[in-house]
């Protein structure tokens, strides 16, 4: 199905599906696994917009029944994964989510990957804050399915609520150069990136809130690591915000 979009200047392809299994992974966060729609396709690190019925109803979209949603699996598990946290006062697009169940449809569109696993003979660093721990998850699948070109990978999550997320993926594995570690406070995390970032030949991926993208940002250039080495999940001209001389201390 295609929908007219932007004053009918843009046609796009909508994907509708059905919600096949709802997981909660902690007491705020479910993960919404879909059915792959026919022609679907995404590489790790992807992300999409996610749709409620009645979103396109209209002569024009009502943005409030759409978000941009990482995608916390890859093909070949058979489902797209969407993760998110919803907390007991949420928006009106996340307290519809949380009252979908197995069987309903919902709309998927706009598919884009800021951060794929990039394989050039370094070490990689997966920063990220909370549930921002699942657009990581299928770039570390895809590592510890296929470790080429890829000297070691080290994942360092911080969530002030001790209800890690992703725990049976996100394990320590020497044998694979895999580390992951947890830590439920800023002191702690910060840090931790003082210690990772020792390696100034590394590729640091930051995904979290724009304010803890830019504090991950001030530290790392302070310390050394260049605007290049520096991957962030999102689009090209949403970047000059982050990477300005106002944001190096």
């Amino acid at each position: 199905m295609t929908l007219k979009w932007s004053k009918g200047e843009l046609l796009m392809q909508i994907y509708w599906t059905k919600i096949n299994k709802i997981i909660d992974e902690s007491p705020e966060v479910k993960t919404f696994l879909l059915d792959c729609p026919e022609g679907f396709t995404w590489e790790e690190g992807a992300h999409t917009h996610l749709a409620l019925e009645g979103f396109n109803a209209g002569d024009q979209p009502n943005k409030s029944l759409v978000r941009h949603m990482s995608i916390s699996t890859l093909p070949y598990e058979n489902s797209v994964g969407i993760t998110t946290r919803i907390r007991e006062n949420c928006s009106e697009f996340k307290s519809i989510l949380k009252n979908l169940v197995v069987g309903d449809k919902v709309a998927l569109f706009k598919i884009h990957s800021n951060v794929p696993l990039k394989r050039e003979s370094k070490s990689i660093y997966l920063l990220s804050s909370g549930v921002g721990i699942a657009t990581f998850r299928p770039l570390v699948l895809d590592y510890l399915n296929r470790p080429d070109s890829v000297n070691h990978v080290h994942s360092l999550n911080i969530d002030s609520s001790n209800d890690f997320l992703f725990t049976n993926v996100f394990k320590s594995a020497p044998d694979k150069n895999f580390i992951a570690q947890y830590v439920d406070n800023r002191h702690t995390y910060y840090e931790e990136v003082k210690k990772l970032a020792a390696d100034q030949d590394g590729l640091f991926y930051i995904v979290g809130s724009d304010e803890f993208i830019v504090q991950n940002i001030e530290l790392l250039r302070q310390l050394g690591i260049k605007q290049e080495q520096i991957m962030l999940d999102k689009r090209e001209q949403h970047l000059a915000k982050f990477f300005t001389l106002d944001t190096v201390i």
